[in-house]
């Protein structure tokens, strides 16, 4: 157990490659109560979600969610968030949990009034289903027909009795779901979930899992891959951003990074000599430094040490031969394609942070 956000969360149980591989070839269950929720309402919610993000949230029926970015007047990153659409002018957002307190301030701010803003964390218990195997465990205890929910959809319906928004959203890059219930019924929705999956190999995950996971599938986490200073350009995300929107906060900053071109780059890195590229590392060239680890790790399913980093743009080609620094020696890397995990194409891709607008 350790300390996060102000709350005790667990880095493993069993061990983080053992649920790592859970997670990847049956199922893996995670309390992520810890993330915030923040609900804007009323005739203005809308316009307010549109001026603050990156991606297009008037596409959004009810009972879609969406991968966004928060950003600032800059085009900096405030943070990475799912949209869900609950009524037509009623949205709620799913942040970061070190940046709840930071993402509803500044929401409420920009509402100027005009839409109703409110940290609703403390209603939400959430836990994250994940896996090949998470669909069939978890319809074993609802009568919502999951088949019918696709990806970056939800439906509300009890599970084992007890009510839920049950959304086909992650963050491993497998298949399944995040359930957001009442606190005081996430400890009885948990035990009946592991009596659920208990045949199937479901093991309880921790944050240590979520990390490697999220990494092999090269999604970015706040604080690492982003922060107030870093754009969705930069990092890989301007699928996310809809420049095809009249207007909304950084986007001619943006537009303009986009026009002159960004000066580094966020890219994949495969060491080819033994080592583990940790977050701040130096990368080099030819001895001279191009830019830094952004977070690393050996990756349980693909048996090779991986790492994300910021380069400068002209050092970001795939086929790069580079160096990392650990801790004063040298190892060779390469730049490589993302992201370093593709799941098979059978099923329903389903990713808190895929390629996707949520929308499809």
């Amino acid at each position: 157990m350790v300390g996060f956000a102000g709350w005790e969360m667990p880095v493993q149980y069993r061990g983080v490659i053992e649920e790592h591989l859970a997670v990847r070839n049956q199922a893996g269950l995670f309390d992520v109560s810890h993330m915030g929720e923040v609900e804007v309402s009323g005739a203005g919610a809308l316009h307010l979600c549109q001026m603050l993000t990156a991606n297009d949230v008037s596409r959004l029926r009810i009972g879609q969610a969406q991968y966004n970015l928060l950003l600032n007047e800059n085009g900096g990153t405030v943070d990475d968030i799912v949209v869900y659409r609950l009524e037509t002018d009623r949205f709620l957002i799913c942040v970061n949990a070190a940046n709840t307190d930071k993402d509803f301030q500044w929401i409420r701010e920009k509402s100027q009034g005009k839409a109703d803003v409110q940290d609703t964390s403390s209603r939400y218990a959430q836990l994250a289903l994940q896996g090949p195997l998470a669909e069939k465990v978890l319809q074993r205890l609802t009568s919502l027909s999951l088949a019918g929910i696709k990806p970056f959809h939800f439906s509300f319906g009890e599970v084992s009795g007890i009510r839920c928004l049950a959304a086909r959203t992650g963050y491993t890059g497998e298949d399944g779901f995040e359930l957001y219930c009442e606190p005081d019924r996430s400890e009885a929705l948990w035990n009946s979930l592991m009596h659920a999956g208990s045949d199937a190999g479901l093991q309880a995950a921790g944050l240590g899992a979520r990390d490697t996971l999220r990494l092999e599938k090269a999604f970015p986490l706040y604080g690492h891959e982003l922060d107030d200073t870093t754009t969705p350009i930069e990092a890989g995300l301007e699928w996310v951003t809809k420049f095809s929107k009249d207007s909304f906060l950084g986007r001619e900053a943006l537009l303009k990074q986009k026009q002159e071109g960004a000066q580094r780059r966020l890219v994949g890195l495969e060491l080819t000599e033994p080592g583990i590229a940790r977050s701040d590392y130096p990368i080099l060239k030819r001895g001279q430094p191009i830019g830094r680890v952004t977070s690393g790790t050996r990756s349980p399913t693909l048996g090779k040490s991986i790492a994300l980093g910021y380069v400068g743009a002209q050092e970001a080609g795939v086929g790069n031969e580079v160096e990392v620094e650990i801790r004063g020696r040298r190892a060779g890397a390469r730049i490589v394609p993302l992201p370093f995990y593709r799941r098979e194409p059978t099923g329903k891709t389903s990713c808190h942070k895929e390629e996707s607008d949520g929308v499809s």
